[in-house]
């Protein structure tokens, strides 16, 4: 479609362009929105709140102890080891402002896969969580890393909290297994050195990369996307212009449960909240349910950011329901896909329709979102400003409206390339600037585009096509269950049959019958399936997402050891 498809498209008041270049660079945002709002909350964890004053004097501190204090210079790598916590901000920024390349790490990597991404990257230095720093200890000597620093959960609290937190996690919970990194730095005495000395702020060029993404760990090797500051520059001006136009600058308080470390949560807390200088509530571990929502019960919340599975997990807490729902005015989702029954308990439970949209790592990432005054449900929206998106067929010919193929964005968020892999920048990125996504989607023709599911992840049973997120989504709307995933497993017959794996809620028990009962009322016979496991836990992702690759992996090592 070309770019005056969907002008006539956007709500009014929404242009349907920004300019990417109003800003040179993520420092020139970071800097304008801490004198604007340096009064204001900017980040809340564990019962403190960092203003953006606060911020950016903390980030300062940091950025000057890199400058002054260790080798590094700008363009060097620093991977930044991270949950949410408020560090995690004062690093990152900081080290932009030292003009580093942050190389966004997940605190639950293995040493292998830390050792990858250091390597990969050329990090030269780490920020990490001393709980995970033994796995440092382990990987460091094999890797081009030469400055360590080490933070604990307590670090940014006041001195006796502090003191008290960090002493129940490493003595009471036993949280932090022995370490000895001889060199490593401790955070608190980096932000020390650094207090108080001058700051040589870096000023990159808009195309230089400010963040290396690694993405593709669940399909093979991850790669590192090449994310510039021109690139998140345009994706926080688009997401402001489609999801900003209902929050108010300064004045909304968004709860946070996503890791920032992720590209979702880390664009919209880190980029688009932080232009808009709003106050950012971040929950550490999501997965304590109860602790979670005794800290959503201390905030007047306007906003929450999160995704299926944690829709559905907190939607089944008795507690979270008889929070008080009433200033809520914004539930964004996205990282994996929204299913329809989710978002009809979540709007039954808060009062708030869920505004999906849809992005990969190497869109910085949003791509299309609904915009927040006409959400259309079981879409992703429409393209945010400056964006085009297309469909093809496996030819890479241009596909009418209201076809299926392979969904193509172009717009100057999608990222400058991989990093050091010229052949697989080159395998989803041609040379006119389109993006292959390797989603199967279709636009209609009001401009709202459905994802149909991944092209990996699609099942060929008798020659027809059958997307498991339908599937999904069906078997999501019968009571009891509580997660479920669709694969195809091979078959003599039809190449392909469709094999079911359901989480019951707790307490309930479902058989095979009423599965295989709801399924034949809802769909056609090719989308029957073949089987159906129960478990008690689905693989996911650090974000929730389901890992479908797993559970087929599993199957065809059973095919395996049975032949």
């Amino acid at each position: 479609m070309t770019e005056n498809f969907w002008k006539d498209k956007y709500p009014v008041g929404i242009a349907a362009e920004i300019d990417p270049d109003q800003y040179p660079n993520i420092q020139a945002v970071l800097q304008q929105s801490c004198q604007r709002f340096a009064d204001k909350p900017a980040f809340s964890n564990l019962g403190k709140t960092l203003t953006y004053g606060e911020l950016y004097q903390l980030s300062g501190a940091f950025a000057a102890y890199l400058q002054q204090h260790t080798d590094l210079k700008p363009g060097d790598r620093i991977a930044v080891q991270l949950p949410n916590l408020l560090q995690y901000p004062v690093v990152v920024f900081g080290a932009i402002r030292a003009g580093l390349v942050v190389v966004n790490t997940n605190p639950l990597y293995t040493a292998r896969e830390m050792e990858h991404q250091f390597n990969d990257s050329g990090a030269k230095a780490l920020v990490c969580l001393a709980n995970m720093a033994h796995l440092a200890e382990q990987v460091v000597p094999k890797t081009g890393v030469k400055t360590v620093i080490v933070t604990e959960v307590g670090d940014m609290l006041a001195p006796l909290k502090r003191l008290l937190t960090n002493s129940v996690v490493k003595y009471v919970k036993k949280m932090v297994p022995a370490y000895s990194l001889p060199h490593a730095v401790k955070l608190t005495d980096a932000l020390a050195k650094g207090r108080g000395q001058a700051v040589t702020e870096a000023n990159p060029a808009s195309g230089d990369v400010a963040v290396l993404q690694y993405t593709g760990g669940t399909t093979g090797v991850a790669k590192g996307a090449m994310l510039t500051h021109r690139n998140l520059v345009a994706n926080m001006l688009q997401a402001k212009a489609l999801l900003g136009a209902n929050l108010v600058e300064g004045g909304e308080v968004v709860i946070g449960p996503l890791p920032l470390y992720h590209i979702y949560a880390f664009t919209f807390h880190c980029m688009v909240l932080m232009l808009t200088g709003n106050h950012n509530v971040l929950i550490t571990n999501p997965r304590d349910l109860p602790s979670m929502v005794k800290d959503l019960g201390k905030y007047r919340f306007t906003a929450f950011v999160g995704l299926n599975t944690l829709f559905v997990a907190l939607c089944n807490n008795e507690a979270f329901r008889a929070l008080d729902f009433s200033a809520l005015k914004l539930t964004a989702s996205g990282g994996m896909a929204l299913q329809q029954a989710v978002a009809e308990r979540w709007k039954e439970v808060t009062g708030c329709s869920i505004c999906e949209g849809y992005g990969m790592t190497e869109t910085s990432p949003v791509a299309s979102v609904n915009p927040a005054a006409n959400i259309q449900m079981g879409t992703i929206g429409i393209p945010v400003p400056s964006t085009q998106c297309k469909v093809i067929d496996d030819a890479g010919n241009e596909l009418p409206l209201g076809s299926v193929g392979e969904l193509c964005i172009k717009g100057p968020q999608v990222m400058k390339g991989y990093w050091q892999r010229q052949e697989a920048t080159e395998e989803i990125l041609d040379a006119e600037g389109w993006l292959k996504t390797g989603d199967i989607a279709l636009i209609q023709e009001d401009g709202y585009m459905r994802i149909v599911d991944r092209k990996k992840d699609m099942i060929l049973v008798s020659g027809f096509n059958v997307y498991p997120n339908e599937l999904e989504d069906v078997l999501a709307t019968l009571p009891g269950v509580l997660q479920c995933a669709a694969i195809g497993v091979p078959d003599e017959k039809s190449g392909e049959a469709i094999k079911l794996f359901v989480v019951a809620k707790p307490g309930v028990t479902l058989t095979k019958e009423q599965v295989m009962e709801h399924m034949r009322a809802n769909v056609t016979g090719y989308k029957m399936p073949r089987a159906v496991e129960f478990r008690e836990v689905l693989p996911t992702t650090n974000v929730g997402k389901i890992l479908r690759r797993e559970l087929r992996d599993e199957e065809l090592k059973k095919l395996a050891k049975a032949s």
